[in-house]
């Protein structure tokens, strides 16, 4: 770990912070201000000022007006406010999503994000087929044993896949898949497929398969999945139904803001 991070700052660190988000804050209330004002709302001198709004400068998040030595908010902000937005926005989307791809499957659908190591379901529907009551919203699953973590893990960053998967890796039925070459194997044929199923690997006579849901620069930020009893969602039916997912998964990432090329 660096030292900067949480559990090892100092408490100059800490102070740093704190008066960068009382820049945010003051630019955000009067929408410029001067070198010497900041210096004076936050009970600083000019150099420290300085040296806060130069480090904000550099990554977006302050721009200076013209040559009058005001600073404003950056479009820095704006990137992390859609960033949110888009999480707000893929929760609320992806119910729409679920409904109607629950009514036309006839199975019940998720919608997952990755959130400290795990698979965190946000939104979820049933199909008139649906035979279980439960409700996964708010669930947090493995990520190495269900299809939709499969997804979020094929398409995770390299090194942040690897972190994840250096612990060692729980099995939760005979057919959990907890060899790490194995599963990243798997892993690549996911990408290659543009799917990932699970079959009986999180629960014994639970099938289920997830294809990506994009974001607006392309990244994955979700998973779709479809679950049902082994005896309905063979493996021939999940084959069958997964372009009519990918296609829901796109219509979804396009709403979002994605646009393949």
């Amino acid at each position: 770990m660096r030292n900067h991070e949480a559990g090892n700052a100092t408490p100059s660190q800490v102070q740093s912070v704190d008066r960068a988000i009382s820049v945010l804050e003051l630019l955000a209330r009067n929408g410029e201000s001067g070198i010497t004002e900041i210096a004076v709302e936050l009970g600083v001198h000019k150099s420290t000022a300085s040296r806060l709004l130069s480090v904000l400068e550099a990554r977006g998040m302050v721009e200076q007006l013209g040559e009058r030595g005001k600073y404003a908010i950056g479009f820095g902000i704006v990137r992390l406010a859609g960033a949110a937005a888009g999480r707000m926005d893929l929760a609320k989307l992806g119910r729409q999503s679920c409904q109607a791809l629950a009514e036309s499957l006839g199975e019940t659908v998720n919608i997952a994000i990755a959130d400290n190591g795990v698979a965190i379901n946000i939104s979820q529907a049933r199909g008139a087929a649906a035979i279980t009551t439960q409700n996964w919203t708010g669930q947090r699953t493995p990520l190495h044993a269900t299809s939709s973590g499969k997804i979020l893990l094929a398409y995770m960053a390299d090194v942040e896949r690897k972190r994840l998967l250096r612990r060692k890796l729980e099995q939760y039925t005979p057919r959990t898949t907890v060899d790490l070459d194995e599963l990243t194997t798997e892993l690549d044929r996911v990408i290659e497929d543009g799917y990932a199923a699970c079959f009986e690997e999180l629960e014994l006579g639970m099938h289920a398969v997830a294809v990506p849901v994009h974001g607006p620069g392309g990244e994955v930020v979700a998973a779709m999945s479809a679950s049902g009893p082994s005896y309905r969602l063979s493996k021939q039916r999940v084959r069958q139904i997964v372009r009519p997912m990918t296609e829901a998964a796109e219509e979804l990432s396009t709403q979002l803001g994605y646009f393949a090329q």
